[in-house]
């Protein structure tokens, strides 16, 4: 593939959980249903199970499947996954360094739920009447998404076309997007050409705009933070800040105090805090007092 000029490639002692990257546990789950499908098809096929049902929509208690199917392959023939396979070993593991392993993950289950959603999309519009007879595995909506921002930043790398011709990783880019371009504009066949020009689109414009999916991990925080800061308000209650005043009636001598405060206030305002006597520092403490004891 021409790749010996690369980091993987290097002959540097390293112990096997160093090894251990995004891109292997992606494979060896890929390659683990793959083998445990083919084991157990005859009692309960997981490729079934697993597999994006093209009439989702009117089933929403399955979204799982905008994900799960992104890890079940060709049940007949091995060479689905093994292609796929081949391809995000050879070209993730360089984006993976670039991104790190968290936002590897991130990135890598984003592009396989979008590819879905397009390869969805394309069904309802374009097929409705076929769509509860089709279905989506494989994972190569997300790789391509992985081959797409590996040619934004090494777009001169070499490789060898049906391992024979040497060409730059651009040229493979753009032979595979004109082929799924007019593999979509024919109707596809069996090869989910739209499911693929999502996935190398989201990867071009992630690695253009330099996106990083750290926020959306943070989700959770911040739903419990917004959660923390809604509260049922009720028209008597009295609030000063994020502080609930005790539902209480305001009396003549509230009133008095009000205004004494508002006086003090506007001399504060007027002449600076050193302006005031003790009866105007009094009037403050005692107004403090109160309103604390309200907030408890």
């Amino acid at each position: 593939m021409g790749f010996s000029d690369r980091g993987y490639y290097r002959s540097e002692p390293s112990s096997f959980m160093a090894e251990w990257t995004g891109v292997l546990t992606i494979i060896v789950a890929n390659v683990g249903i793959w083998v445990a499908n083919l084991l157990g098809a005859e009692q309960f096929s997981i490729n079934q199970f697993l597999a994006l049902q093209g009439d989702l929509p009117n089933h929403l208690l399955s979204v799982w499947q905008l994900v799960s199917y992104g890890f079940v392959h060709d049940s007949t023939s091995p060479w689905h996954l093994v292609f796929n396979m081949l391809a995000l070993w050879f070209f993730g593991r360089e984006v993976e360094a670039i991104m790190g392993r968290a936002e590897f993950f991130r990135f890598y289950f984003v592009a396989v739920v979008l590819a879905g959603m397009a390869w969805l999309v394309s069904i309802q519009v374009g097929q409705p009447r076929f769509a509860s007879q089709m279905v989506l595995v494989g994972a190569s909506g997300a790789v391509m998404a992985v081959l797409a921002v590996f040619i934004w930043h090494f777009p001169k790398q070499t490789v060898l076309l049906w391992g024979v011709l040497p060409v730059p990783v651009w040229a493979l880019g753009v032979l595979y997007f004109v082929s799924d371009l007019q593999g979509a504009a024919s109707g596809g066949g069996q090869v989910a050409n739209v499911a693929h020009l999502a996935g190398a689109i989201f990867g071009f414009v992630y690695a253009w705009r330099n996106w990083n999916l750290g926020g959306l991990t943070d989700l959770p925080v911040r739903w419990r933070q917004m959660r923390s800061r809604m509260r049922v308000v009720r028209p008597e209650d009295e609030f000063v800040g994020d502080y609930k005043i005790k539902n209480r009636q305001p009396t003549p001598e509230d009133e008095k105090l009000q205004i004494a405060v508002d006086r003090v206030l506007e001399k504060i305002s007027r002449s600076g805090e050193s302006s005031l006597n003790d009866d105007e520092r009094a009037t403050l403490t005692r107004a403090s007092r109160i309103l604390k004891e309200r907030m408890r």
